[in-house]
């Protein structure tokens, strides 16, 4: 199954949700990322936190989600918006009519201050998106219908950081 996590510049919050799934998953994903105006490179900070816990970042860039909406991308099953502004945004008609679900995550690249706080904003960026991926999958996905899942994919993004339990 294809995932796509959006954010507006893809440079921090997607790139580590793209990242964990990848990961996390053990093949049964390929999670992607995209953002509706791409930064053009991935946060130093967020390859910093990628390489401290033995994550890929090889492969990682910065692009639009044009790219997934363009013939012979993925198909998509599902897709993730990580920031309020993406969230808002008039996304491009995604082929296959994918589920999609906000999961708003404060934006760790605004962070200002000391690159102590900045990494401490990063930290807590990507515990969050591990916790609702982590949710994610635990979801039998096989066993839910459209309805039903698009109602718990919601639920994970509005659950306080706190109480990420279904």
């Amino acid at each position: 199954m294809n995932v796509l996590f959006l954010c507006t510049g893809n440079s921090a919050r997607s790139i580590l949700a793209e990242v964990y799934l990848n990961a996390a998953g053990k093949g049964r994903f390929v999670a992607h990322s995209a953002g509706s105006r791409p930064a053009g490179k991935v946060n130093p900070f967020a390859l910093e936190l990628l390489e401290k816990n033995r994550l890929p970042v090889k492969e990682l860039r910065s692009k639009s989600w044009e790219e997934f909406a363009q013939p012979g991308a993925p198909k998509l099953d599902f897709v993730f918006t990580v920031c309020d502004n993406a969230a808002g945004e008039v996304c491009p008609l995604w082929p296959g009519q994918p589920i999609t679900a906000h999961w708003g995550i404060a934006d760790p690249a605004a962070v200002l201050g000391s690159d102590q706080d900045k990494r401490r904003a990063f930290l807590r960026a990507f515990t969050e998106l591990s916790a609702r991926i982590n949710l994610f999958l635990s979801l039998p996905l096989d066993k839910l219908d459209r309805l039903v899942l698009q109602k718990k994919l919601d639920e994970i993004g509005r659950a306080p950081a706190a109480e990420k339990r279904l």
